[in-house]
């Protein structure tokens, strides 16, 4: 089928694959406004108060989602199991969302659904195949990317330009430039100016390359009258190529045009924190107040990140602490791990820990990711991780071989921390 002798491991935006059932309750009249109230509550509470008649396949299939959607494996996988109970039908849709959450949090599960799906016989739709390209192409299995990708144009799959761009950027990240480039010509075709929704994606894509020369030729296609995608797309271009100077023209440009908004900002912020321009950063951050702009996720986690390229670590885990408290607002979880990595690699355990459980407390799912770093902050820190086998375990989450030599490694201190009571 679809299935590949090497594992299958590797978010995309949740695109909906339905099996052809045109209404999941039978009727038109379903109360979207309450599904969506009750989607943060328990599956116990919301069933309890959903009426006995709207508890069909699609308030299921909403909540799976939404779970998935959050990281939540044990309430997605409860909601699964419950389907599988009340015998609605196997769907592509059901599938993806199990892909996607162990995409995320256990790749080695993405195979045992890719079997359930073959010996259910559910056919994969485009947005499966999407997720096991990017799954292979995230682990630099290109031979398994492209044996995923003609298995789809098999199935009479055509790829969009959301699987060409996926191609074109883990070609990029293996050096397969050549390959990358055939994929950017079938992507921009004959003639580009009847195409102009396509600058934003190969700007991008062009400045993955380091090609500043075709950067620039996309850009004067769609330059007299740019959308504001275009406009963005241009500036995180220049600034991968480390021209600032034409980054912040455009952006500046986009920003008398349009009332541009927090992550739009966020753009130009991470340019001066991957550049190390912290003044430029904290000007930027300043002017945004200035214009009464709310600063949302996106840009604390530029901020977090142009604090830290700069050596300011606990200046960065204060900045996003107060920002918490202040405007009650829940960071990113990368700009999370980008401060308890830096704890880690010091061997900080007291501010590694305290990084960890902050991250439970905005309620994020524990991962394989944030035990690697706290294990490895014992590990540089040269002490015994006391009980944090069984603190993986009651998160369910299993050692994969990097973790396991690492947790041996930790375990030894305890035998030196004994020894060392006994001398």
């Amino acid at each position: 089928m679809f299935c590949s002798s090497s594992p299958i491991v590797g978010s995309l935006v949740l695109a909906p694959c339905y099996s052809g059932r045109s209404s999941m309750l039978g009727r038109s009249s379903f109360p979207f406004s309450l599904l969506y109230r009750l989607l943060s509550y328990t599956r116990q509470a919301l069933t309890e108060s959903v009426p006995e008649s709207f508890r069909g396949e699609l308030l299921y299939r909403t909540l799976l989602a939404n779970c998935a959607g959050r990281s939540n494996i044990m309430a997605t996988e409860r909601i699964f199991n419950k389907m599988k109970d009340l015998n609605f039908p196997l769907t592509s849709f059901t599938c993806n969302q199990l892909l996607l959450l162990y995409k995320n949090l256990n790749k080695q599960k993405m195979a045992d659904v890719l079997l359930l799906m073959e010996k259910e016989n559910v056919k994969p739709c485009i947005f499966t195949y999407r997720l096991l390209l990017d799954t292979k192409g995230h682990f630099n299995d290109i031979a398994g990317m492209e044996q995923v990708l003609e298995t789809m144009k098999v199935e009479g799959i055509e790829p969009d330009i959301q699987i060409q761009e996926l191609l074109a950027k883990h070609y990029t990240k293996a050096g397969l430039n050549e390959k990358a480039e055939t994929v950017l010509k079938e992507i921009e075709g004959e003639n580009l100016k009847e195409n102009r929704w396509l600058c934003a994606t190969l700007i991008r894509l062009y400045a993955n390359l380091g090609k500043a020369n075709e950067v620039e030729r996309i850009w004067k296609v769609c330059e007299s009258s740019p959308g504001v995608d275009d406009c963005l797309a241009a500036v995180e271009a220049w600034g991968k190529l480390k021209k600032i100077e034409e980054a912040e023209s455009i952006f500046d440009r986009a920003s008398k045009k349009w009332k541009l908004n927090s992550k739009k900002y966020s753009v130009l912020l991470m340019i001066y924190a991957n550049n190390n321009m912290l003044k430029k950063g904290k000007d930027l951050i300043k002017r945004m107040a200035d214009s009464g702009i709310n600063i949302g996720p996106f840009s604390w986690n530029a901020l977090v990140k142009l604090y830290i390229e700069a050596g300011e670590v606990e200046k960065a885990d204060s900045i996003l602490q107060k920002a918490i408290q202040r405007y009650n607002m829940r960071p990113m979880f990368s700009t999370y791990m980008t401060i308890l990595w830096q704890y880690s690699r010091r061997g900080d355990v007291h501010n590694s820990e305290k990084i960890f459980h902050a991250m439970r407390s905005s309620g994020y799912t524990s991962r394989i990711s944030q035990f690697e770093a706290l294990i490895q902050a014992y590990r540089n820190a040269k002490v015994p991780a006391y009980g944090i086998r069984e603190r993986m375990k009651s998160d369910n989450i299993f050692p994969n071989k990097s973790v396991a030599n690492r947790l041996v490694e930790v375990e030894a201190f305890k035998k030196k921390a004994l020894s060392d009571l006994l001398d």
